[in-house]
């Protein structure tokens, strides 16, 4: 594929190394509390990634390991929002579109469409099961509508190089499919957050509706913990407070990416910790962290 110029200087700048190793930081004061959580989590043997820009300025505010690509689990869905809102302008593919469920498409885990009787949603249900629930089987029946490819391609276009999903969701990997089902780099996720809440992905209507589609997020266990907000009721400004996210859970692995506005600042942020989920207080421990760098980021804007 031809890139133009403009595009390929846009992905230049977005672009992260695959591999990584090297420790890099910048902690302002007022983040002391959520860099020492995640840095002894880092000694603890977890690998952690994680950067929060200030929404107005771009500035960075912290950053540890920002540059290296981390399984992401649910997180990776939101390529995929981003491609169906782009179809939805679509004569045979709108919003009302129905699409069944199949025998193929059937996953354990999280979602609700699992657990109902509706054989068949609309395109815009589906999708907004996935904002709201990380719908396994939703992803699936949205995936095989418009295929992987069409989002790899998307994720191409948007200039992420070290950011994609990388398959259909599945109870279990077998050699010959992808070990997670995405991957990001905290610096693309940051970037791609920030991009949407701008309107700049897609357009402002194909913006709008993603983070519409994201609002619905029912998954405040980790980073959001420290926010304050109701699981299933947050789309409106709580305190001055609007938040918009997207989590990813999976074995040793928790991720999440977003947007947190306040009455002072507004900021987008990325999280992903790889550990070893061996005991019940190694997945607090992780919780704990992240819920610490949630306290610095509301702190910020509040």
């Amino acid at each position: 594929m031809v890139v133009p110029a403009q595009e390929s200087e846009r992905r230049s700048r977005h672009a992260v190394e695959r591999v990584g190793r090297h420790r890099e930081s910048s902690v302002p004061s007022s983040f002391e509390r959520g860099f020492q959580s995640l840095g002894e989590l880092a000694m603890g043997g977890a690998q952690v990634s994680a950067r929060a820009t200030d929404l107005a300025t771009g500035r960075v505010l912290f950053s540890v390991d920002d540059h290296v690509v981390m399984p992401t689990a649910g997180v990776g869905t939101v390529l995929l929002l981003i491609e169906v809102a782009s179809r939805l302008r679509d004569a045979d593919f709108g919003a009302y579109t129905i699409l069944d469920r199949t025998v193929r498409d059937s996953v354990d885990g999280s979602g609700l469409w699992q657990h109902l009787q509706a054989p068949s949603l609309p395109v815009a249900d589906l999708a907004a099961l996935v904002g709201a629930t990380n719908d396994n089987l939703a992803t699936n029946v949205l995936l095989r509508a418009v295929g992987l490819e069409s989002v790899r391609r998307r994720t191409e276009e948007l200039g992420l190089s070290g950011t994609g999903l990388l398959d259909l969701v599945r109870d279990s990997r077998g050699p010959d499919d992808a070990p997670n089902l995405s991957v990001g780099s905290a610096r693309e996720l940051t970037w791609l957050f920030t991009a949407l809440a701008r309107g700049e992905i897609l357009d402002e209507e194909g913006s709008e509706k993603v983070l519409g589609w994201l609002s619905l997020n029912s998954d405040l266990s980790m980073v959001a913990s420290a926010f304050g907000f109701s699981p299933h009721a947050h789309r409106e400004p709580s305190h001055g407070v609007l938040l918009v996210n997207k989590t990813g859970t999976d074995n040793g692995v928790r991720s999440e990416v977003g947007v947190l506005r306040g009455p002072r600042a507004g900021v987008a942020y990325a999280v992903s910790i790889f550990f070893d989920d061996h005991s019940l207080s190694s997945r607090l421990s992780v919780l704990d962290g992240m819920r610490s760098f949630g306290i610095d980021l509301l702190e910020y804007v509040h």
